[in-house]
């Protein structure tokens, strides 16, 4: 019994220390976090677009440094940074992560990093001074958050969840809702710059920020926890914090006195931002170009499979349809993406691709199908009084008639499927949509982002409706010709 004790203890060794060890070997500690958090966790520099800022950052790279490694981020929808951990997107997550029941009950986490207090921001004159006061009231915050843990407990609030942290005070100042709870790090950027609203209360509940580990990988956690306390000790993590006019740690807080607050200027719209909205309607071009190219082929499959095969394909192909098309393409992407990761682990854009492609195909196989049977059956007897086969008179008489039917309706498609491509940056694809968003916290504005954005969508999908009208002439002038030949 001892002897298999001790054996089992030391074949547990190497797990113990994989993660240490693996990120050694790789060269490089990779991290993940949300752009459209914004300023002051990570963001990109507002002289450079093509660089990264943020406190954040400055920590990621005395971590990585203490391990002999070089540090690397990736983006990922802030929502999602948990479960995008657990199946092996990257090795840490730190972006704001509060210390909750819920994200322990998925990863470890390190010691505290930092402290903030959930402040409550009303608009200038409002009578609301704590969240008791806001009962039947709306109060906007940040969905998977501890506020929104909060405000979950107070069964009498109507609780209005955001994606981003400019958004939910822009709604308090239009008068959509009557408060925001949020970190104290977000309300002083985002909301009580704002002349128009003001604090009231500043202190609702306390919470600490932690990097959050794999359960398997204790030995990196530890690891970070002692670079940590080394960088407190040392003052270095003070002076990150006084950058950004944070306040420091209380072992620390002596070294910051001596350092100036730097606040980073807000960022521009620019050439480089520009750079940024084109390469993701290059994303969503490659996303939406290459589902169509799944969803057209296999569509006409499970059409020919509803109108030509036996009873089991018929209700096979009428069984994936319905399926596809009675559930949300979100819901899709996520059940791709995080929920097969432990059978199939896809990269985000080939999940992408394949949950779009999919989704489209039921549409298509529909588009399809009516598109045959509209051919008048006299077609269908033409062909078989000329000795052709089914599988011939499908290729040669059927088929290219269906498709200049089926043209109009598969191009609505496309350029559906270009707008709905959007959905994929909730599985970490950053887009033109997340770029916007991006942007638009990067420079408190939403309305030249938004503007932009919606210019490079129509200058996409313009230009694929113009060719497939021009196809559709085409083919419509082939057919006349052919029946207008003599025989």
């Amino acid at each position: 019994m001892l002897r298999a004790l001790i054996v089992s203890c030391f074949v547990a060794l190497p797990a113990l220390a994989g993660g240490v060890d693996r990120v050694r070997a790789r060269g490089e500690l990779t991290w993940a976090g949300d752009l459209q958090g914004g300023e002051p966790f990570v963001y990109r520099d507002p002289r450079d677009p093509s660089k990264l800022e943020g406190f954040e950052l400055l920590i990621a790279e005395g971590l990585a440094k203490s391990l002999g490694v070089r540090e690397r981020f990736v983006q990922n929808d802030w929502s999602n940074l948990i479960p995008s951990l657990v199946r092996g997107d990257f090795d840490i997550a730190m972006n704001g992560i509060e210390d909750t029941e819920a994200v322990r009950a998925q990863a470890v986490v390190t010691r505290p990093y930092f402290t903030f207090s959930e402040q409550l921001v009303v608009r200038k004159g409002a009578p609301f001074r704590t969240l008791a006061d806001l009962a039947g009231h709306r109060v906007g915050t940040l969905s998977s958050s501890l506020a929104h843990s909060i405000l979950r407990s107070r069964p009498g609030i109507e609780i209005v969840l955001y994606g981003g942290q400019e958004e939910p005070y822009r709604d308090l100042q239009l008068g959509r809702t009557d408060a925001v709870l949020l970190d104290s790090v977000i309300a002083a950027r985002y909301g009580l710059t704002k002349p128009d609203l003001a604090l009231a209360d500043p202190d609702v509940a306390r919470g600490t920020y932690v990097i959050a580990v794999r359960k398997d990988e204790a030995d990196l956690r530890d690891a970070l926890d002692r670079t940590l306390n080394q960088m407190e000790s040392s003052g270095e993590l003070s002076r990150i914090f006084a950058r950004y006019a944070l306040p420091a740690p209380p072992l620390a807080r002596a070294a910051a006195d001596s350092q100036p607050a730097v606040r980073e200027p807000q960022a521009r719209f620019d050439a480089g931002q520009l750079v940024l909205f084109l390469r993701g309607a290059v994303v969503t071009l490659l996303v939406s170009l290459s589902a169509m190219a799944l969803a057209v082929p296999l569509g006409l499959v499970l059409a020919l499979l509803r109108l030509y095969g036996n009873r089991f394909a018929r209700g096979a192909a009428h069984g994936y349809i319905e399926a596809f098309r009675g559930t949300p393409v979100l819901l899709q992407l996520y059940l791709l993406y995080y929920g097969l990761a432990p059978l199939v682990h896809l990269s985000a854009l080939t999940a992408a691709i394949l949950g779009l492609g999919l989704n489209y195909a039921a549409y298509e196989a529909e588009v399809h199908r009516a598109a045959i049977a509209a051919i008048p059956t006299g077609q269908t007897e033409a062909a078989a009084a000329l000795g052709m086969g089914r599988l011939q008179a499908l290729r040669l008489v059927l088929l290219p008639q269906a498709l200049r039917t089926a043209l109009p309706a598969m191009t609505n498609d496309l350029i559906s499927l270009l707008k709905d491509s959007s959905l994929v940056s909730v599985i970490t694809v950053v887009e033109l949509t997340k770029q916007m968003t991006i942007t638009a916290v990067d420079v408190r504005s939403w309305a030249l982002p938004g503007l932009v954005c919606a210019a490079l969508y129509f200058a996409m999908s313009y230009p694929l409706a113009r060719l497939a009208g021009r196809l559709e002439a085409k083919l419509f002038e082939t057919e006349i010709e052919l029946q207008g030949a003599p025989a």
